[in-house]
């Protein structure tokens, strides 16, 4: 079933006539340094008509030394307490530090960030309707 969530919005991402009307805008965030490691985040604008449940975007981030590494930020715990992003309203999307390793690398290490995936959904378990921009 995720699968099935990515790919839809991933085709969505690529085909911008699709784009037209209102969306969802995901920003790079503030990167935060924790213990030496980097945290990266990404801010989300819900600009549609419907209420988001929970946001997952994936990651590939290219380090100075040329390995990669892939990172979930999410909006909420998968299997925890949710945090609605209401139609109008901006959120975070983080790292889980306890559920997920660490980058390992200060923030000025990435040098390339590309986004795998995207998980979007609302409050009734349904996939977003609305198309999800991406600007890692």
């Amino acid at each position: 079933m995720r699968s099935t969530f990515v790919v839809a919005s991933t085709l969505v991402l690529t085909c911008p006539a699709l784009a037209a009307g209102p969306e969802i805008d995901v920003r790079r965030g503030e990167d935060r340094l924790v213990y030496g490691s980097c945290v990266p985040s990404l801010a989300v604008e819900n600009g549609s008509a419907e209420t988001i449940d929970y946001l997952e975007i994936d990651l590939l981030l290219t380090l100075a030394d040329g390995t990669e590494r892939q990172l979930e930020l999410q909006s909420a715990y998968r299997e925890g307490i949710h945090y609605p992003i209401a139609p109008g309203n901006r959120a975070l999307l983080q790292q889980h530090l306890d559920t997920s390793p660490v980058l390992g690398v200060p923030c000025d290490r990435v040098k390339s960030r590309k986004v795998m995936g995207i998980v979007c959904q609302t409050a009734a378990g349904s996939a977003c309707a609305t198309t999800v921009s991406v600007v890692p």
